[in-house]
């Protein structure tokens, strides 16, 4: 008989949820507060957004190390060590008095929080049934999906109203409450005291040169994500050293893993998994999730704050909405996840998320709130749909004793893919801006007679003389500089529809991938790898 825990499994899932959400809350809080934090902290918002890559940097190399460390320490501690350590370092970010203090609290912040997410997913496919996965899954969904969605709003309504401290003084009752629930109601299952029994027996030996090749890789990859578009990508010497240190440890470290492997040694990262066709899909598309997901959770409110001059607080209000939908369809999602093929919910999914965006596609300057809330709701009514199901699908034919693998490199592929979608989204909007404004500019010439009629007309509108020069004279730059304004906004809104456009193929190109994912047993019974 499988092995249940004593506790009513929902209880546990609350339990364990209780942390994560913060911890991704955190990974998107703490945008809108970086200029208040430079200003505190006199320092530059150049240097303040080491705040945000010091985190993500150190949750990136954590996330797949997690079920490593479970093998040696049991998952339940791992687990509160991570909740411990976050709150800890939280309340220090709280208190830092100087920049480099809060980027190395921030470091530790990152390395507590990787391991919360990995080990939530993993404690809740061990304590639901198979059949009752897509249920448990919901409520890890809210913390993940909705988190980052609700993030900016709640950041900038803190750091608007009381202190940019806050931000991080708000994870301490909830890891204070989330260390003694975990204690009293969380446990590990028979497997796990057996995989630490026999760690121990052969006294625990750390692959140290595979953890420092995992660090080098996934950190200096979120390293170039993160500051490669600020520093000109390979026009920059450091950004080329970290690109060249990224793929020469990623090949060390399939080759020493591998190597683990042959071997019998227990690998920090397992390829094996791979091999499944059903998880490496189910890899693919969490990561195009994660890029979509945090991609379009930048993109829209800098259009509306760049573009139409909304408010912080306004921009987040904007997200909102699509927020509380994705809560009320989770759950909706996981009753169906028992009942429906979670490829037809998967396609369904993607089905959405493209026509949303094709929808999106229509925007214009003179967009209304009401119709920029709707367009997100849209989209977020196919986000829905797309987390459940694809971890549903990552655990089918797994062994138990696997859980922990599966949920690190899952969550490994959305936070890189969100990583890749904000760098994607950065890069693009500068350059394509840049590209098209140069093309409007060649047609602002004298020699074009609707450009100098439009000229004199505006140096009427602003108290101008009609006759004379229409080109000359204070009122003839202030029109001309009304223009190029103009002119630099028509630049930008193109450029965000073009970004909008290179997604929805993206996203709808993960359609024929559902068509290699082998056929789910019945009621996802993943007998064969038990």
């Amino acid at each position: 008989m499988a092995w249940r825990p004593k506790a009513n499994p929902w209880i546990v899932a609350m339990t364990v949820t209780l942390a994560t959400f913060m911890e991704v809350l955190d990974s998107s809080i703490a945008n809108v507060a970086l200029p208040h934090i430079a200003g505190g902290l006199g320092s530059t918002q150049e240097e303040a957004t080491w705040v945000l890559t010091a985190y993500l940097v150190a949750n990136a190399i954590i996330l797949p190390a997690g079920a490593y460390m479970t093998t040696f320490i049991g998952r339940k501690k791992f687990y509160m060590i991570c909740v411990l350590l976050f709150g800890v370092s939280s309340a220090m970010c709280g208190l830092a008095p100087s920049l480099p203090l809060l980027v190395f609290f921030r470091i530790l912040q990152g390395i507590g929080g990787g391991g919360l997410a990995p080990s939530e997913q993993a404690i809740l496919a061990d304590t639901f049934p198979p059949e009752k996965r897509g249920q448990a899954f919901a409520m890890y969904g809210l913390a993940v999906v909705v988190a980052p969605a609700i993030g900016p709003t709640l950041g900038g309504w803190i750091t608007d109203n009381y202190d940019w401290r806050w931000i991080f003084f708000l994870n301490i009752p909830i890891c204070l409450l989330s260390l003694f629930l975990t204690s009293r109601i969380v446990e590990d299952p028979p497997y796990v005291h057996e995989q630490v029994k026999e760690a121990q027996k052969g006294g625990i030996r750390l692959d140290f040169l595979g953890f420092g090749l995992l660090g080098l890789t996934f950190g200096s990859l979120e390293f170039v994500l993160d500051k490669g578009q600020e520093d000109d990508w390979f026009g920059s010497k450091l950004i080329t050293f970290f690109v060249v240190t990224m793929v020469v440890a990623f090949i060390a470290m399939i080759w020493w893993e591998l190597r683990q492997l042959r071997t019998g040694n227990r690998p920090i990262i397992n390829l094996t998994l791979f091999k499944r066709r059903n998880f490496a899909i189910s890899f693919a598309l969490m990561f195009v999730l994660g890029f979509a997901l945090y991609g379009t959770t930048i993109l829209i409110p800098q259009f509306v704050q760049t573009l139409l001059g909304y408010t912080a607080e306004l921009a987040g209000m904007v997200l909102s909405p699509a927020g509380f939908m994705m809560m009320a369809m989770m759950p909706v999602v996981g009753f169906l996840s028992s009942k429906v093929d979670p490829r037809k919910l998967i396609a369904y999914g993607f089905t959405m998320l493209t026509l949303a965006l094709i929808l999106m596609h229509t925007m214009d300057l003179n967009i209304s709130y009401g119709r920029l809330v709707f367009l997100r709701i849209v989209q977020a009514s196919g986000l829905a749909f797309l987390f459940i199901p694809i971890n549903t699908i990552a655990y089918i034919g797994v062994k138990q004793s696997e859980n922990n693998d599966v949920s690190g490199l899952t969550n490994l592929a959305r936070n890189v893919g969100g990583s890749c979608g904000t760098a994607f989204m950065a890069t693009m909007l500068t350059r394509l801006s840049a590209a098209h404004e140069t093309h409007m500019v060649r047609n602002l010439t004298t020699g074009n007679p609707a450009f100098v009629d439009q000229v004199k007309r505006l140096k009427e509108m602003f108290g101008g003389h009609g006759d004379g020069n229409p080109m000359l004279g204070q009122a003839s730059h202030t029109a001309q500089a009304f223009i190029y304004n103009q002119l630099h906004r028509q630049a930008g809104m193109l450029a965000y529809l073009d970004i909008i456009q290179y997604l929805a193929i993206f996203c709808a190109c993960m359609l024929p991938l559902l068509f290699f994912i082998p056929k789910p047993p019945e009621h996802l019974d993943p007998g064969a790898g038990h």
